[in-house]
Order: C-alpha cells, then structure tokens, then sequence
C-alpha cells in the first residue's frame, strides 16, 4: 500500500454505540458547553445570566474518537443537547461553518426533538425538523445548529470529513439570522 505525502496511517479500530440508549461506548474527547459558554448567542442575556447564577447548566455534550484532521479520514461524534429555554429562546448549540466550507455533514437523530438550523453567508435560513430515525443532511456551504425544542435531550450521530474543522468565529460576529423561539407554546423560527 503507498501512503498519499502528508496523510496519517492508522490501523482500524471499532467502537461500541448503543443506538437504543444514544451512547458511545468509552469515547476519547468529550466536549462539554455550559450555559457561561453561550454568552453572546442567546437574543436576551439576562435571561442568560439568571440561568447561569442559578447553577451554570450544561447545554450540550460532543463525544468523540478523533481520528486524524485530515482528508480522507471520516470524523464522527455523538451530539447530547439538552432541553431547556433561555428566557422565550430554545437551548441550542453554538453553530459553525466548517473552516472547509466545501465539507457537508450528516445528522442522524437518535432520540429527542428538534430542528437543525442552518444559514448561507448570504442570508438564507432553512430550519428542517430532527426526531428519531431522522436524517438531516447539512450540505457544504451552510453553517448548522441544533435546537431543541423537546423535553428529553436531542441526541445526534453525526459524520463529516476530518479535514472540515470548526469555524465558530463567523457565526460570533453575523449572528445566525433566525432565531428558533417559544411562542404560543410551540417552536417558530423568527427572524
């Protein structure tokens, strides 16, 4: 086998997932976002800060086994978003384009419900539904947060290219567009 200049060799390896339960079985990297990590996303911040004084709630959770950030490799991680409002606003995850932003993504919603909202650097807003047994494809181009608008938490399996990466930067400075509310008791996504 000849290895491509600059690419990793790794030897294959399996891990456990519980699709049932939504659990990765002895994940390497687990990233975890409270509520004080979500200061400037969130349309009313004392509604924010009330919510941190009482108690700093975990938002969401990533549960990962990286494998080399490079092309050819699959990332794939387990997304845990909590349920819960900050003031009349779901709980939702930071968003991000990808600093690739020619790599698309693929959620699988294991458990929960929610909306996958996702936005062009132009301007347009799409929210498609996530529940059980539901797929959301994110295609390149397009920054992407989950909301969830249920009881239980939104639990995803999610794959993309390696070679992707995180950019959150763009999504701190020109905000999303649209924000996923409570009105009248029910999610609607305003602008």
């Amino acid at each position: 086998m000849k290895l491509v200049p600059g690419t990793s060799f790794i030897e294959p390896f399996s891990v456990g997932l519980d699709l049932e339960a939504a659990v990765m079985e002895d994940p390497s990297r687990v990233t975890v976002r409270k509520a004080s990590a979500m200061r400037g996303y969130y349309a009313d911040p004392a509604a924010l800060e009330r919510l941190i004084a009482s108690g700093d709630p975990i938002h969401y959770k990533v549960y990962e086994v990286p494998v080399p950030e490079e092309y050819g490799h699959l990332m794939y991680c387990i997304s845990e978003l909590e349920p819960g409002l900050v003031g009349d606003e779901y709980f939702m995850t930071k968003g991000h384009y990808h600093s690739v932003v020619q790599t698309g993504e693929i959620y699988l919603c294991l458990r929960g419900e929610g909306f996958m909202v996702m936005k062009t650097a132009d301007g347009r807003v799409v929210a498609e539904p996530m529940a059980r047994n539901r797929m959301v494809y994110v295609p390149p181009y397009w920054a992407h947060r989950s909301v969830n608008t249920g009881t239980e938490p939104l639990v995803s399996f999610c794959i993309y290219g390696a070679e992707a990466g995180h950019n959150y930067g763009d999504i701190e400075t020109e905000g999303f567009g649209a924000r996923m509310l409570r009105v009248g008791g029910k999610p609607e996504l305003r602008p």
